[in-house]
């Protein structure tokens, strides 16, 4: 006897193994690094979401309501000007995360191309960049950062280049180090003798290696601008008022913190909760 042939039914049962190879993924974080993704996931979906859960306008406003606690219409109340704080805090998390994210990202490249090319040529081109990593390596980064942020304050250009010359150097070194351990190696010799060309190289031999250390390195390094961010706000050379950053906002609820609590309880949370995120996830990628 021949068995039935599957029935339509049959195809549309879902894949468990898939799903639970999915799961078995998820399960391999730990619950310390599943806390940090779900950390920085919900903080990336409120500042991205916060246009349509807030109500209201981030810089208009109110003075004939001041200083409101938390309510249903404010759930973080209001400002000294009558501004509603959770609209404020979301387009703030929207300008200093994602301006550390881009300066961490331009670092990390700048870096990275600097450092394999160092590896990769070696001679008077890798004393020249190691000459050059150790000029800025010699300035403290929140000081370069302040230098250029102090010649044209208020504007995003000079924040986003100091951060980025600040943070570069660490990929440079790490990179540098790491590639020329690799292209030293006998695998890479094997590939060469063979006949393949650099992109093969980089591909098979360096990416692999690089990228879980790299991945931990932007983590450290956003929130090293998140932070970096922040205090110049805070010491009101970075962005200047009327906009919505963390540092400002902590500056500006100072004077208030007796009577409206809220209004520096807001962006400090969200400062901890970026960078315990980002402590907690870290390790994942240097455990891959």
């Amino acid at each position: 006897m021949t068995p039935p042939e599957p029935t339509a039914h049959a195809h549309s049962l879902p894949d468990f193994r898939r799903d639970g190879a999915s799961t078995a993924r998820f399960a391999r974080l730990g619950p310390g690094r599943l806390a940090g993704l779900v950390l920085l996931v919900g903080l990336v979906l409120l500042a991205v979401m916060g246009p349509w859960l807030a109500q209201f306008d981030p810089y208009q406003q109110d003075l004939q309501r001041v200083l409101e606690s938390p309510s249903v219409e404010h759930p973080l109340g209001t400002d000294q000007f009558g501004r509603d704080v959770f609209a404020r805090l979301a387009a703030a998390m929207r300008l200093s995360l994602g301006l550390a994210a881009l300066s961490s990202l331009a670092a990390a490249l700048m870096g990275s191309a600097l450092g394999l090319l160092a590896a990769w040529r070696g001679g008077w081109l890798e004393r020249i960049l190691i000459a050059l990593a150790d000029m800025i390596l010699a300035l403290p980064g929140l000081l370069l950062v302040l230098l250029l942020a102090a010649s044209a304050p208020g504007e995003f250009a000079p924040l986003y280049l100091g951060l980025s010359l600040a943070l570069w150097v660490e990929y440079f070194r790490v990179v540098r180090a790491m590639s020329a351990s690799i292209l030293s190696g006998s695998q890479v010799e094997a590939s060469v003798l063979l006949g393949f060309g650099p992109a093969y190289l980089v591909r098979v031999h360096l990416l692999p290696e690089l990228l879980p250390v790299l991945g931990t390195l932007m983590s450290f390094g956003a929130a090293t601008a998140v932070v970096a961010l922040a205090a110049l706000g805070f010491v009101g050379v970075g962005l200047q008022p009327p906009a919505a950053e963390l540092g400002l906002m902590m500056i500006q609820s100072l004077p208030y913190y007796e009577e409206a609590p809220w209004m520096i309880a807001a962006p400090v949370a969200v400062l901890a909760t970026f960078l315990a995120g980002l402590v907690l996830l870290a390790p994942a990628r240097l455990g891959r």
